[in-house]
This record gives C-alpha cells, structure tokens and sequence, in this order.
C-alpha cells in the first residue's frame, strides 16, 4: 500500500510528496524545497523511515518544482526525470526566472535521467505509477498514476477548484482542458488528485465543481 507524505516547501507552497511502501523504496515527486530547514526535514524523513530513495520525478519543470532537486542528489546520487518537452525550462532555469518573476538565482540542479514519456509504467517497490501526458500548462506536463492506490498527482494541471495558468511560455489554455478532460477526468470517480499546489480533491468533485473545466 502506497503511503503518501506531503511536504509544503518555498515561498510559492509547492506541494512535494514522498511515496513509498512496505518496500522501503521510494519516489520523490516535485522536489521544491527551498530553505535549509525544509531540505533537512526531507531528508530526515527519508532517513527516520529507513526509506531508499530510487526516483525523483518532476510533474513540470517550472523553478518552483525543481529547487531541491541537486542538494538531494548530492545526498542520494538519485538523477531526475520528467518529460523531454520541459527540457528547455529545466536546462536554462534563470531564463524562466527571469520571464516569470524579473530577476534570476543560482539555482542548483541535478544530472537528468531517461525522459518520461506518455503511458510508461514506473515502478519502485510493490508500486507502479502511469505516466500520463497532460500538456497545457507547460508543453512536458505530466500527472503520475497510481491505480492501485487510487492517486493522481496531478501537478500543476489541476486544483481544487481551478487549473493551472496557462499565460507562461509554453502554456495553452484549451491544450490544458483538453488534457484534464481526455486524461485525468476519464479516471474512476474516486480517484484522489494531489495537486502541485492547495488541498488534495477527487475527479468526483472536480467534474461537478470545477468551473473551468465545467465552462
């Protein structure tokens, strides 16, 4: 059974999760821890839980979902994967800085694994998650599947309530409905979505609520 751990890091509450099972081994969605504190809190659970980090995956490559990703290579030697359409915001972090918020950081990364690409099963463990291919709000979005357990971590695509901005470089909004219509809402009704930002929902609730989607 998959056990979820919900971190929210940096100035901009990026939700990062930890999943693991009776394995131990575990996968590290969307690190973007920022400060001191949060990167030793992450560690500190990894290794109060005796857990053996095997992935670390982005849903996107925006700064805010990466800011932990080089110190916690450093520490595990454990690269990172997403999609190849993000490559170009993962490699050149300071011009999406500079686009998106005016000003530029060091930011510190880490060595790229294997590109993930639309319906590859990743498994660690007992588990395995689905890779679903959700462009729109950056062109290599993904949300990652767990059917066993029921979980969608769905990135920045959708919220509670809402979607992801669509006005950055590589965004488009009827691209992104799109996707949460052809891959995300087509899920079992009580599917949880854990979001890239807020408080986790289910398909149920964003298919009756939702009115971006239900527009």
């Amino acid at each position: 059974m998959l056990r979820i751990k919900t971190f929210v890091v940096n100035p901009i509450e990026v939700n990062c999760y930890i999943l693991s099972d009776e394995s131990k081994e575990a996968v590290v969605i969307d690190n973007g821890t920022f400060y001191a504190d949060e990167k030793e809190a992450l560690f500190k659970y990894i290794e109060d839980n005796n857990l053996k980090p095997v992935r670390q995956i982005l849903t996107h490559a925006h700064f805010d979902h990466i800011f932990g990703v080089g110190d916690f290579y450093d520490r595990y030697g454990v690269k990172v994967n997403f999609h190849a359409e993000d490559g170009y915001l993962y490699f050149d972090v300071a011009t999406q800085l500079r686009y998106i918020i005016g000003r530029t950081m060091d930011v510190k990364t880490a060595p790229a694994g294997d590109y993930l690409s639309d319906d590859e099963m990743i498994s660690f463990g007992n588990s395995q998650l689905k890779v679903l291919h959700t462009p729109g709000h950056s062109q290599g979005s993904i949300c990652l599947y767990c059917e066993q357990d029921k979980a969608l971590f769905c990135g920045d695509s959708v919220f509670k309530g809402s979607i992801g901005r669509t006005d950055f470089e590589g965004g488009n909004h009827d691209q992104l409905i799109n996707s949460i219509q052809q891959k995300i809402l087509t899920l079992p009704d009580d599917v949880v979505l854990y979001p890239g930002h807020g408080m986790k929902t289910t398909v149920a609730e964003e298919r009756r609520n939702n009115p971006y989607i239900n527009a």
